[in-house]
């Protein structure tokens, strides 16, 4: 007894001596009931499996939403359709919407009645309605003698079967996505909402707080958040955009809790995990250690290199390539950030075991049939592609998202085209219609264009290309321009730019006039985009190809083989940008030797952070509003014990997609937005490190304060549903969960 109080207040105290045990695991709610109902209490849920999904009545999965059908998720968090999710998950609506006279980058924004309300065209909400097993239907017919592609033949029709009968039933959107490496089989249905409008947004001093630098790290002091409300035409019914829609009604909305967060609370999030590789062998692990990651960094490096210093230059560049460049960098670092930690987890050693072990199960006599071929079928695929691994993240990275010249020739004049097409048939009409959309679509492409930065990614790309690729994977426009140049590509791009057609949209008009197919096969960025296409089609795409059936089959046995080989285990499928609900614990780490990282931050560490820069630095720049509140203590019914606190981690199993997901607690409350995971256990999407595996999420407190005290946005405030429990009952509750959680054995 007398222990078990030690162990209790040594969490109440925040000493954090003892760690929760945590499991991986991205789960699909339909199955949360079969395979983890019982664990998932024991850590402390309040709530049944119904409460989480369900068909036939409200459920927690009917607040929850993907964002353009998975980049990122959101949640509704009132009766009227408000919707949160991450600053960076909103930051091309805000980028789009900012001009030099309205930077909303810089200072922020809030619609201070609904009229003021932004629609963002293009953006998109999907709401779940169901999902369900339809494996039995999918593999109808499937048999172990059959090939691989036969195999991907047979279910490819099932598929296409199951989808038209299913497109009768309604209009909604219908996904059916593989599991397991194509052991299994679910279908999804959505309601998809197109009209969505920007309701509110920190400044980036807020909402990107710590910039670069903090990005993927603890301590964090970032309010990554932004606002949308989801509108709805007749009936509550999804419609394009007009003005005539009323703000979406959910089957329902997150309350908000005030009361804050502990160690060992409950925490679970909801949301749209893009991928994982929680399966990948040590083969696949080697090829992105010393091929793959390292090119990545390398590459994107360079082009950051070259946006931030043309960013520099004005007001008017930055906001230009805001949205860009943090796209650009977010996974810069995360590849960094991988790599590095992939060998300091030892993530080769740890997947050669599991290797290892089931080679022994494998070659059993009664598996060797059927499975003694999977990790041969894997390691052949990875010698045979290893010489395409650097060609094709070349391709992808300095080329077909290097130079936007040829990004945008490529978009518009290939022999696919609207333009080449009608060219080809003679329709003048199609001619014209194709002209129009060409010049319409050009309106966004040069608002956020620059052609300084854009000669420099040309040249560099190219050369870069040029210098670290085998010869034999140099398409014919590449060697043609090294010799015409004498491989100088700042030459050959300053040539170009000079008179290409794609740098302003006066150009473009005037080539546009008298268009025919040998003018467009003679420009030079059509003549370099199709060149390489032609190379990658024939040097990497066609043998990879002859290829690709070992990796399928291998893994999809291995995988198979796994599950099999470890009856008691629960393995969770990896990420797909569908639906999954993780569960856990508020907790601290230790990340190191003699290191102790506590669970929470405070707005203290804000201006910590700012004093050493003394405002000179845009990374950690803070608004003077801020400051004032911060040194009047003015924090209201959101500050805890006189301190604001501002960011909180918890042992969650999350991945990109997820940015955004509610952290939701035992009650089914709201309390923290999460938007990143931790530098130590960056390896976590191939191996999940459960002593060191943190999410950090912005603490809803905060995200209230910045509305209410910082923006005067209370009436935002006011439509949600806040929840608050006594201070003595919060402490109360959070004892009992401690010592049901020592009880459980989790800690």
């Amino acid at each position: 007894m007398k222990k078990n109080l030690l162990l209790v207040l040594a969490f109440v105290l925040g000493t954090g001596i003892y760690s929760v045990r945590a499991d991986e695991g991205m789960w699909l709610p339909l199955l949360i009931k079969r395979l983890n109902g019982v664990d998932i209490k024991k850590h402390g849920l309040r709530l049944s499996p119904e409460d989480l999904y369900s068909v036939n009545h409200s459920s927690l999965k009917d607040a929850i939403v993907a964002l353009g059908g998975g980049f990122c998720t959101g949640e509704i968090i009132s009766k009227e359709g408000l919707m949160l999710t991450n600053h960076h998950c909103g930051f091309d609506a805000i980028q789009e919407n900012s001009t030099t006279e309205h930077d909303y980058l810089r200072d922020g924004f809030w619609a201070m009645n609904r009229g003021q309300e932004i629609p963002v065209p293009g953006l998109t909400v999907w709401f779940l309605d169901r999902m369900d097993d339809v494996t039995a239907l999918a593999l109808a017919g499937v048999t172990d003698e059959m090939s691989n592609e036969e195999r991907t033949i047979l279910i490819d029709a099932n598929i296409k079967k199951i989808k038209e009968e299913e497109s009768k039933k309604g209009n909604q959107r219908i996904d059916i996505k593989d599991f397991y490496n194509g052991n299994e089989y679910y279908m999804f249905k959505y309601n998809i909402f197109e009209d969505v409008r920007l309701v509110g947004a920190p400044p980036a001093s807020v909402g990107k707080f710590g910039g670069d630098t903090d990005n993927w790290m603890w301590p964090r002091h970032t309010g990554d958040f932004s606002m949308f409300r989801v509108y709805a035409g007749a009936n509550n019914a999804p419609a394009v955009y007009s003005e005539a829609n009323k703000p979406y009604v959910p089957k329902h909305h997150l309350p908000v809790s005030l009361d804050g967060v502990g160690e060992g609370d409950f925490a679970m999030i909801m949301g749209y995990p893009g991928s994982t590789d929680r399966f990948l062998t040590s083969y696949g692990v080697k090829e992105a250690v010393n091929l793959e990651q390292p090119a990545r960094v390398k590459v994107r490096r360079m082009k950051l290199d070259i946006m931030e210093e043309g960013m520099a230059k004005s007001q008017k560049i930055r906001i230009q390539y805001a949205s860009k460049h943090a796209g650009v960098s977010n996974y810069w670092k995360y590849f960094l950030g991988q790599s590095r930690q992939l060998v300091k987890n030892n993530v080769y050693e740890k997947k050669k075991a599991i290797e290892d072990d089931f080679s022994a199960w494998a070659n059993k006599a009664e598996n060797k049939k059927k499975y003694g071929k999977a990790l041969p079928l894997i390691e052949a695929f990875y010698a045979g592609g290893e010489p395409y691994v650097l060609p094709q993240i070349y391709f992808g990275e300095a080329i077909m998202q290097g130079s936007e010249v040829l990004g945008f020739a490529f978009k518009h004049f290939n022999k696919r085209s609207d333009i080449y097409t009608a060219l080809s048939s003679g329709d003048k009409d199609a001619l014209a219609k194709a002209k129009k959309t060409i010049l319409e679509e050009s309106n966004d492409y040069f608002k956020n264009y620059n052609v300084e930065i854009d000669e420099k990614l040309m040249a560099e790309m190219l050369e870069v290309y040029y210098k670290d690729i085998d010869a034999k994977f140099h398409p014919s426009a590449l060697t043609t321009l090294a010799l015409d140049y004498n491989k100088d590509f700042d030459k050959m791009a300053k040539e170009y730019f000079a008179t290409s057609p794609f740098v302003t949209k006066a150009k473009l008009e005037k080539w546009l006039e008298n268009i025919t197919i040998e003018k467009i096969e003679a420009e030079k960025a059509y003549w370099i985009t199709s060149s390489f296409i032609e190379m990658y089609y024939e040097a990497i795409a066609m043998p990879q190809q002859a290829i690709v059936d070992k990796i399928d089959e291998g893994k999809r046995l291995f995988i198979d083989g796994l599950i099999k080989m470890n009856p008691d285990k629960a393995y969770a499928p990896d990420a797909n940008s569908t639906m999954r609900l993780t569960y856990g614990n508020v907790l601290s780490y230790e990340p190191k030797d003699g290191v102790k990282y506590k669970l929470f931050t405070t707005l203290k560490g804000v201006m910590e952070k700012n004093a050493h820069t003394d405002n000179k630095d845009d990374e950690f720049y803070v608004p003077q509003k801020l400051v004032d509140l911060y040194n009047a203590k003015d924090y209201d019914q959101y500050g805890e014990d006189g301190t604001l606190h501002v960011a909180f981690l918890s042992n969650n199993d999350i991945t990109g997609g997820n940015s955004g997901s509610p952290v939701i607690n035992a009650n089914g409350e709201l309390i923290g937005t999460a938007f990143d995971g931790n530098w130590e256990a960056m390896s976590g999407d191939i191996y999940f490190e459960p002593n060191i595996q943190r999410t950090i999420s912005c603490d809803i407190r905060y995200v209230l304060f910045i509305i209410d005290k910082y923006a005067g946005a209370k009436h935002l405030v006011d439509e949600m549903t806040l929840v608050k429990t006594k201070r003595k009952k919060v402490l109360k509750n959070r004892k009992k969960q401690l010592k049901k959680l020592t009880k459980n054995g989790l800690f």
